[in-house]
């Protein structure tokens, strides 16, 4: 089968030709029609689990988000048969049997369940990590209908899904954009507010159009001066997240702020809880670039430079 692998951490990825992969007992074959690209994935193959606890085998075939159809399953597994059309996260030890390829296993108690019944295996592709991290930290901020919430990286897998899932809960979204197109894209997906950072300091636009202060934020992209300077734009007691883990505990603690470092918890539960959100027709699937297998590498590249617009799939 054709697979995206490195040799070694921090090796440039390429499109190898490697076995097709033996169900074992408890696993499933996954003929893979679809992988969903996310940071993570580059930050996998530079060792960001190699901690000593995580196994990890190479070739290590890249990609944690995939979408497609039970060739086989093992002995002992309960949950799937051969057929079902399943999405989720297909990460698992050891670390390197990915969803960058044709054929994946993935353990049957690991974060897939059932794809949505309403979704394209591309789409599905484009849901699990994105999904379920917007969903966690909406519920970990716990907003209530008619607040504010600003977005800092709105244009963005997570971002887009926040958005929309923020938006349906009445919340009122502040989407930070960098030019009119992306305005218009983030207000299709239900922003209430845009702010183009481009044109001057973020801090400064949000503090002359709610100068009362917001009740949330979300920061996708800040580094650990941008993020708290961010924080004085919220009220006394709202809550912020960042996913980068730049937080500083003490400078959330003095200005009364909950929240902190954001850290996803993938889960099979979880992604059906989105399936649901899905099937009612909530969210739009920001898929914004299809491409092959042979193209991933050169997306990989792009990934790193922090450029991407909703979400990249690799069409299988």
């Amino acid at each position: 089968m054709k697979a995206v692998a490195v040799s070694k951490f921090k090796d440039i990825p390429v499109v190898m030709d490697l076995p097709k992969p033996a169900v074992r007992p408890g696993t499933v074959l996954i003929k893979v029609a679809a992988a969903g690209m996310n940071p993570f994935d580059w930050k996998m193959i530079d060792g960001i689990m190699d901690n000593g606890k995580m196994p990890h085998q190479f070739p290590l075939i890249m990609g944690v988000d995939g979408a497609g159809t039970v060739e086989e399953v093992g002995e002992g597994v309960t949950r799937f048969k051969k057929g079902d059309k399943v999405y989720g996260q297909f990460i698992h030890a050891p670390i390197g049997e990915g969803s960058y390829a044709e054929y994946a296993i993935v353990p049957e108690k690991s974060g897939i369940t059932l794809a949505p019944s309403s979704l394209s295996a591309i789409e599905a592709a484009a849901v699990p990590t994105a999904g379920m991290t917007a969903q966690q930290l909406l519920d970990k901020l716990d907003l209530q209908d008619g607040d504010t919430l600003l977005i800092n990286g709105a244009t963005g897998g997570v971002g887009s899904f926040a958005t929309q899932l923020a938006a349906a809960q009445g919340i009122k979204v502040i989407a930070t954009v960098t030019d009119a197109a992306s305005a218009e894209r983030m207000k299709k997906l239900g922003a209430a507010d845009t702010i183009n950072y481009k044109e001057s300091p973020l801090a400064t636009q949000v503090k002359a159009k709610y100068p009362e202060g917001i009740d949330g934020l979300i920061d996708l992209v800040s580094d650990g001066a941008g993020f708290t300077a961010n924080l004085d734009l919220l009220k006394s007691g709202a809550g912020a997240l960042t996913t980068v883990f730049v937080a500083d505990e003490e400078a959330l603690k003095s200005r009364n702020i909950h929240g902190g470092n954001f850290e996803t918890q993938g889960s099979a539960a979880s992604l059906d809880t989105l399936s649901l959100v899905i099937d009612r027709g909530v969210l739009t699937i920001p898929v914004e670039t299809k491409i092959k297998l042979e193209d991933a590498p050169a997306a990989v590249a792009l990934s790193r430079q922090g450029k991407g617009k909703g979400k990249t799939v690799i069409v299988i």
